[in-house]
Parts: structure tokens; C-alpha cells; sequence
């Protein structure tokens, strides 16, 4: 095929496969598959080619984690925790969106988001069910603590895995530069959501205590297996933290700690495998050779030119229009896509804008990250975690519309922007520590500030039910 055939070839297989991914009308990993089909048959890139274009770094670190995931579940410790966590509340009902909200953040850290809320939902519902209280409001409070949580890590959400495994950046480096802003953000998000829902949230005093009647205890099926899960959790995390100083890549902590706990745990491994979501890995491997194609007859260099002459080659307005574009896009189309399409193009910027360290290029995978992730919290499309938990709410009589998860999310969405733009202003002018450092601050500062609010918010919902505040 002549050069410039395969150049409009090319474009309208990606174009054409991401379409009918948004559409939704085909199985995104089926059409991923054959679109790359396409490319390898008409050899735009060759067999070696199209594997050489799969990150197996990613793939490795997404099988790795899902098989731990999957083995640690059966323990019932993430039910535990979250029953834990509503018990702590005492049965408050705007206390216990705040609790299961911040057990669903830190679990999206370094957990599967949809693993998660698969965990946290039902437990959600139970509780919502003895308050009598609608669940909406804490689900769609934990939708969008899962995606803020997520930004968090380097395995907190797939963008990140795939940001890391292209740039080399390590599990330590987002922790330092991304976890400061997502505090931030989550601090300031579940503060406007208790602002939002805290004259809905009201349950009566008799119901609240009936919360802490629930014993925890009796989610945790195996005692044996649970304590075999925290030890290769916490020797795989430890593992994420020194392996850009041991030179591994992160698929090998990951498969290495799926591999021991296989070995300790005696599971089957079939049934262990069973863990892996298979269709999102071979997804990721269609969508690798899809995007490599763009690369190789240079699209992505022509998108990368372009949009260089928007911004003047200039570092903050090239990283604004980077975070806003992925906020903005990642709202209403698949984020993974967009990333995977995204890293070629950043990598071009760099090399056009003469860049020759590659850690001055940071501040556009800290926007891309920021803006893919958290811009999923937009719509009820824009993420996987959004779609499970509105499809299991559907399930139980308790339907959320687009539109009225629109309204509370995308403004929430918005405003996790404008505070990223800030803080991507700050750490590209001022030390990192010093950015750290005042972001926490203003975080601590909201948090202090929210209090008094909070206990207003409290007080208005019990008089509302006709309660006496203690």
C-alpha cells in the first residue's frame, strides 16, 4: 500500500474502532482486536511490528494485580472495612458518606476502581436499607471518590499504569507529585457534597443504631487466607516503592506477587485466573497496535505540530490545554484510548520543543494523568467504575439518571480541574517541596474550614427528622 493510503488508511480504522467504542454497539475489546487485525493485514505494521507496539509493562502490571485482587476478595476484608467504617460513623448518615467515600478513595489507590465499588456498593445499599435513606447520594459519592482516589498511584487507575510504563516514572513519583493535589481535591469535593445532599441525608436516631448492631466480623469468610494477602499486599507494595531504585518494572512486582501468592495460597490456578478480566487485556493489546500505526505514518507527529503552534511551544500553556482537553475529553469518551493515543503525541511535543531532559516534560504527564482520571468523574459514562455502579443501582430499583448525576458531578469535575491547573502552575514555577508543602496546607485549610459547616449540616438533618443532636 503507498505511503500516503496507509497514512489515510490508518486514521480511519482508529477513527472508525474509537467511534464504535463510544457507540458501545460492539465489545470494545472485540473491536479493538479487529481493527488491529486490519492494520497487521494490510502491513501497516508488520507481525513483529504490531507486537513490538503492545506495552507488556502495562499488560504484566494488569494481570499481576487483578490475580492478587482477585484472591484477596474472597476474604471478605473489603466488606470488613467498609462496615467498619459506617460503624465509626455512628450511624450518621452524612458521617457515613464521608466514611465509606474515604474507604473507597484509598482502595482505588491501589486496587481496581470497579474492583472496589463492586465491594463497596452492596454494603452501601444494606446500610442506606436499615437508614431508609436513598442511596444515591453516598453512590454517587463514591463514584467519584474511586476516580479521585485512583489519580493517586502509579496502579491507582489504568491511564497511570500506562503514563509510568511509558515514561519510566516510578510508583514513588506519583505518590510525591500527584497524591498532595488529589488530598486537595478530595477534601474539597466531599466538602461541597455534604453542602450538596446534607438536607437529604437524614435518618431517625433509632435507625442510626441500628447501624452499630452490624458486626463486621462476619464478613470475614478466611482468616488463614486473609493473613497470606497482607503479607504479599504489603511486600508488593513495598515492592512499588523501591523498584525505580532496583531498576524492575512494575509488571515484574506485580507478577511476582501474583506468582507467591498463587504459591502460599494453594488457589487453583484456574480459578485464580478467573480474576483476570480478560476482555480489558486484550483491549489494551488492540489498542497498543492501533495507536502504534498512527505513529508510524506519522499522525501522531502532525497532531503534535499543531498543537504546539496553539500554544507557542510554551511549557504552562501547552500542560493547561494537555489537562483541560483530557478533562474535558475523558468526561464523555473512553479515557484509556485517549491516553494510549495521548503518549506518542507528548512524546512528539517533547522532541519538537527541542526538549532533551525528559523529566522537564513531568508537568504534561502530571496534567494528563490529572485530566484523564479525574475528568471520568464528569458524566456517568466517562469511567468503567461509573458504569458498574449505575448498572447496580439499576439493578436494585434505584435508577440514576444522566442527567442527574450530570449536574452534582460535572461542575465537582470542573472544579478538580481548576485546582489541578493551580497546582501544575505552582510546581512547574516553585520547588517541589515547597509546592507539596502549600498544597497540604490549603488542604488542611478546607478541611478545618468544612467543620463548622459540617456540624450545621448535621444539626439541620436531625431537626429535619426530628432528632436530638448529642
Amino acid at each position: 500500500m503507498p505511503e500516503h493510503l496507509q497514512i489515510y488508511f490508518a486514521t480511519a480504522v482508529f477513527l472508525i474502532t474509537y467511534v464504535i467504542i463510544v457507540s458501545e454497539k460492539i465489545h470494545r475489546a472485540v473491536i479493538a482486536l479487529v481493527g488491529a487485525a486490519l492494520i497487521t493485514i494490510t502491513k501497516i505494521l508488520g507481525p513483529e511490528e504490531a507486537v513490538h507496539a503492545i506495552d507488556f509493562n502495562t499488560i504484566g502490571l494488569l494481570v499481576g494485580m487483578m490475580i492478587i485482587v482477585g484472591i484477596t476478595r474472597q476474604t471478605g476484608v473489603f466488606e470488613y472495612l467498609a462496615i467498619k467504617a459506617a460503624k465509626s460513623s455512628k450511624g450518621h448518615p452524612l458521617k457515613i458518606m464521608a466514611a465509606l467515600s474515604l474507604v473507597t478513595a484509598v482502595l482505588s489507590a491501589f486496587l481496581d476502581n470497579v474492583t472496589t465499588v463492586l465491594l463497596i456498593v452492596p454494603v452501601t445499599f444494606a446500610i442506606a436499607q436499615k437508614l431508609r435513606i436513598s442511596p444515591i447520594p453516598i453512590l454517587i459519592a463514591e463514584i467519584i471518590s474511586s476516580n479521585i482516589g485512583g489519580t493517586a498511584t502509579l496502579i491507582g487507575d489504568p491511564p497511570n499504569i500506562m503514563i509510568g510504563s511509558a515514561t519510566h516514572l516510578g510508583f514513588m513519583d506519583f505518590i510525591i507529585n500527584l497524591t498532595p493535589i488529589i488530598v486537595v481535591i478530595y477534601v474539597v469535593t466531599l466538602t461541597l457534597l455534604r453542602f450538596i445532599y446534607g438536607s437529604q441525608l437524614a435518618a431517625d436516631p433509632e435507625r442510626q443504631k441500628s447501624i452499630m448492631e452490624l458486626n463486621e466480623r462476619n464478613e470475614l469468610k478466611d482468616i488463614k487466607l486473609l493473613r497470606k494477602c497482607l503479607i504479599v499486599l504489603v511486600l508488593t507494595i513495598l515492592g512499588f516503592v523501591l523498584h525505580q531504585y532496583v531498576d524492575l518494572e512494575s509488571s515484574v512486582i506485580a507478577l511476582t506477587g501474583a506468582s507467591l501468592l498463587l504459591l502460599i495460597s494453594k488457589e487453583d490456578p484456574e480459578h485464580a485466573l478467573h480474576a483476570v478480566e480478560w476482555p480489558v487485556i486484550f483491549f489494551f493489546i488492540g489498542l497498543f497496535v492501533l495507536v502504534g500505526s498512527l505513529e508510524k505514518v506519522g499522525v501522531i507527529e502532525a497532531i503534535a505540530r499543531a498543537s504546539l503552534d496553539i500554544t507557542g511551544g510554551i511549557m504552562i500553556p501547552t500542560a493547561m490545554l494537555i489537562l483541560w482537553l483530557s478533562g474535558i475529553a475523558s468526561a464523555f469518551v473512553d479515557n484509556i484510548p485517549f491516553v494510549a493515543t495521548m503518549i506518542p503525541l507528548i512524546k512528539d511535543m517533547g522532541q519538537l520543543m527541542g526538549v532533551t531532559d525528559p523529566t522537564a516534560l513531568n508537568v504534561f504527564w502530571w496534567a494528563l494523568s490529572l485530566g484523564a482520571c479525574l475528568g471520568g468523574n464528569g458524566t456517568i459514562i466517562g469511567a468503567s467504575a461509573n458504569v458498574v455502579v449505575i448498572g447496580m443501582a439499576e439493578k436494585r430499583g434505584v435508577p440514576i439518571t444522566f442527567m442527574n448525576y450530570f449536574i452534582v458531578a460535572f461542575p465537582l469535575m470542573l472544579v478538580s480541574l481548576v485546582l489541578s491547573s493551580a497546582y501544575l502552575v505552582l510546581w512547574h514555577i516553585y520547588p517541589e517541596t515547597i509546592t507539596i508543602i502549600v498544597t497540604l496546607l490549603f488542604g488542611a485549610l478546607v478541611g478545618f474550614g468544612a467543620m463548622p459547616v459540617n456540624k450545621a449540616l448535621e444539626r439541620r438533618a436531625v431537626k429535619k427528622k426530628g432528632g436530638i443532636q448529642k
